[in-house]
């Protein structure tokens, strides 16, 4: 990977306390930047910003780290609390409960890139307000690809900050429920095209166990999730496909739609592994191998053979 572009991104990095039908964890590695950096680091070097407190293990950053990750980016407030969040998942696994949200140093953080983070070409600003995108978007030079993720909470908060954001970056994430509360639109597929005429060329919709959907210029993708048998704690799915996503495109120096459609098929990869246990925990144990053992059963899962016309 050290011809690869490095990835920039900017997001939360936190210690979680979850707990779902099969287990808990308490102060549990976690927070947007952590799961995208990680996932994306499999792919492509990942530049990352964010803010932690005094309290953040060193065997979090050590891990990071070695996942050749550069934290030149990262601020540690020696003397405050790192983010933390806290909530559990019954057994409709797509809806998280919050039991505690404590911003700490988070509330605080204001951005600032390294000189050399502000010549990145690929850029990731990972669910956090949307002031604080604009604020990277400000800083960074002449990047190649763009990419904002949200979530409803700035929908009904920042909204024109958000707005502000989508006119300005190339590729948007969000759930189909955001898509559908920002655009006032039903209809997935018209939401989808409300946003790219608000300024974003493709839109990703990402539907949790149901996969995701690339709308890109005039062409849509549909691709599906891995079936998994067992699911431990889904914190973290959607920015480890963010991340996935990414650090895919990243890799192959390309923004055409055929290698976006291969990205999100590698985002669900990473989303479906990070599922299968606690934190980043399976992230950990992530081989190149197991990667494309999982991309070679996705294709399988969506092939199917092209119509016989004599058939018909």
């Amino acid at each position: 990977m050290e011809n690869h572009l490095p990835v920039l991104i900017v997001g939360s990095m936190a210690l979680d306390s979850v707990r779902t039908p099969v287990g808990a964890v308490q102060d549990a590695l976690g927070g947007a930047a952590d799961y995208s950096g990680v996932a994306a680091s499999f792919f492509s070097p990942v530049q990352l910003v964010g803010v932690v407190g005094g309290d953040f293990p060193q065997a979090h950053l050590d891990f990071l780290a070695s996942r050749g990750i550069d934290l030149a980016g990262v601020q540690t407030v020696a003397e405050g609390k790192t983010f933390r969040w806290a909530g559990y998942y019954d057994f409709d696994l797509n809806i998280a409960h919050t039991l505690d949200t404590q911003l700490n140093v988070f509330a605080d953080f204001q951005p600032s890139l390294p000189e050399a983070y502000k010549k990145a070409k690929y850029v990731f600003l990972a669910n956090i307000d949307p002031e604080l995108q604009l604020q990277v978007l400000n800083q960074v030079e002449s990047p190649l690809l763009t990419v904002c993720d949200t979530m409803n909470f700035w929908i009904e908060g920042k909204r024109e900050a958000l707005v502000e954001v989508l006119k300005r970056v190339d590729i948007a994430f969000m759930n189909d429920a955001e898509a559908r509360q920002l655009t006032g639109q039903l209809s997935v597929i018209k939401a989808a095209k409300a946003l790219q005429a608000m300024g974003p060329k493709t839109v990703i919709i990402k539907k949790g166990e149901h996969g995701a959907l690339l709308f890109s210029g005039s062409t849509h993708f549909a691709a599906p999730s891995y079936p998994l048998e067992e699911i431990a704690d889904p914190t973290g799915a959607g920015d480890s496909f963010a991340g996935g996503f990414i650090g895919y495109v990243a890799s192959r120096n390309d923004q055409s739609v055929a290698t976006l459609k291969k990205a999100v098929v590698y985002g669900s990869v990473m989303a479906s592994y990070n599922v299968e246990d606690f934190s980043l925990n399976r992230l950990r144990t992530l081989t190149g191998d197991d990667i494309a053992n999982r991309y070679r059963a996705f294709k399988e899962i969506a092939y199917f053979e092209a119509l016989d016309d004599a058939s018909v």
